[in-house]
Parts: C-alpha cells; structure tokens; sequence
C-alpha cells in the first residue's frame, strides 16, 4: 500500500546487489512511495547484473561508483542531480565489506592491511559521501542520510570480526556528522541496526545462521526482515521525522533491550547445571 510519503522527492541508493538486499527493498519500496532515485554500487558488484534488473523495474538508471574513492563520489552526485532534475533529499548507504571475514581470519589473526579496506568500504565511506555532499552543497534541506547498521557495534559477536568496528565508527560518523550537516542545511543522518537478516552479505558471515536464531528466540516481535527495514526506511526519509538526526535506531523486534526471554530458555537452550564445572576440569 502507498502513502505517497516520498512523492517529489529525489535520491541515491548504495548497495542494491540483489533481490536478498535491503537496499533492493528500500528503491522497491521508494518507488511505490512516489520517489525517483539513481541506484549506485562497486564496478565489481556492478558484473553481477541483477541492479540493472532492479533498475528497469523501478525505471532507474545505474551509475558505477567506488563509495572509496571521492572523485566517484562527486561525478556520482554530479551525474545524479543531471538524471534527477535537482538536489538530493535522501541517501541509503547499504555498503559493508571485510576481506578478513571473507578469507576466514579469526579476529586475534587480523590482516591489518584488510582492516583498513574493511574500515574504508563499510565506515568511512559514509564520511566520504556525507563530506562530498556536504562540500558540493547537494543535498536539500530537510534531506535525510540513513546507514545500516548492526548491534555488533556496541556487543561482542565472536565471529563478526573487524565488521563490528567498522559499524561502530559508522554509526559514531553518523552522530559527528549529523550535527554539522544539521547546522548547515537541516540534513539528518541516521542509522538503523537492523535484525540478523538474510542478505547475500549477512549470510557470508560465520555463524550467521546461529546470529539469527538466537536473536529471533530472544526477540518478543521476532526478527524484523528486509522488506520491514525498507519500510522503517522510507519513513526516515520521509517529512514525517525530520526531527529526528544523529540516532542509531535499532531496527530488531524488541532484542536490543533483552536479557533472557522465556522462548530462550523454554525451547533453544537447555544446561544440566554442570556446564562451568566441566569448563573447570578442561
């Protein structure tokens, strides 16, 4: 159902890989809110094919854009406003990589070199764009800037890696550069820690099916999908939060502010009680 929450307005959406993204719900979801966007992802992620699906579905057109490097950033805005007729009101950045957890490097044996590509492509990007747009003045007042996200930012997943700092400083670029660009245009910038949910990314993690289980137990709504993240989306782009700037959003059924809940305890766990003594005899 449409609300016409975006009718009129323009933007750019990051990270469209395929119909398992969340940026490929949020332009479906744009698209029938009345919005007209360009969909932007890596050269690389570009040879898969499926954005130009989503493109001709949506009646978009593709720009190739390294989120890494500023002079793609600054022609993707530049051709972005030509295609749109206008500034930008809103952007998702849905761009995260870590070539440590995509070779299997336990955290303790970190690449320091794919550290920092992991830190550029899925944090600091975000500065990048926000920096650019900020510079070239391309994004209108009241606009709105939503990166996702995920509660490995502020607690331990043992193997979520050196992704777990990078959502930490996105989420610390959000809050640092949502103030600046607030004062100068009213632009907001916020992220969403979405649910464990199944993208073609999330899943390359390791334990991803154990992620997702424990937070759908523990979760009184269950877990929030990708079509539902779309939705919440739409609606921080929307005029009706514009009041709303430099919050990280947790986007999760309710697991955020869990301890223990009976669905854990009466259906996925079971301990005999003598777990910590034979932890003590090994």
């Amino acid at each position: 159902m449409s609300h016409n929450l975006l009718q009129g307005k323009r933007g750019i959406i990051f990270g469209a890989l395929d119909e398992n993204s969340i940026a490929w719900k949020v332009a479906e979801r744009a698209k029938e809110e009345g919005a007209v966007f360009v969909l932007t992802n890596a050269p690389v992620a570009l040879r898969k094919g499926d954005i130009f699906r989503l493109a001709e579905k949506t009646g978009s057109e593709v720009i190739s854009a390294d989120v890494t490097q500023v002079d793609d950033i600054e022609n993707l805005l530049n051709e972005a406003m030509k295609i749109l007729g206008g500034k930008i009101d809103f952007i998702l950045h849905s761009v995260g990589m870590s070539p440590n957890v995509r070779k299997g490097l336990h955290y303790t044996e970190l690449d320091y070199n794919y550290l920092n590509k992991t830190l550029d492509v899925s944090a600091i990007s975000l500065h990048k764009v926000l920096q650019t747009a900020y510079q070239m003045d391309a994004i209108n007042e009241w606009g709105s800037v939503v990166a996702l996200s995920y509660i490995a930012a502020q607690r331990t997943f043992s193997s979520y890696s050196d992704m777990a700092q990078a959502k930490a400083m996105l989420e610390s670029i959000a809050r640092s550069f949502g103030y600046h660009y607030g004062k100068k245009r009213k632009v907001r910038v916020n992220t969403i820690s979405q649910s464990p949910t199944k993208t073609t990314a999330g899943q390359g993690v390791g334990g991803f099916n154990a992620f997702y289980s424990y937070a759908n137990c523990m979760s009184p709504l269950g877990n929030a999908s990708s079509e539902q993240c779309a939705n919440y989306c739409i609606l921080m782009f929307s005029d009706m939060t514009r009041m709303v700037t430099m919050q990280n959003l947790f986007h999760d059924g309710g697991y955020s502010t869990m301890g223990i809940s009976d669905k854990l305890i009466d259906d996925c766990f079971v301990c005999t009680g003598d777990c910590h003594e034979k932890n003590t005899e090994k």
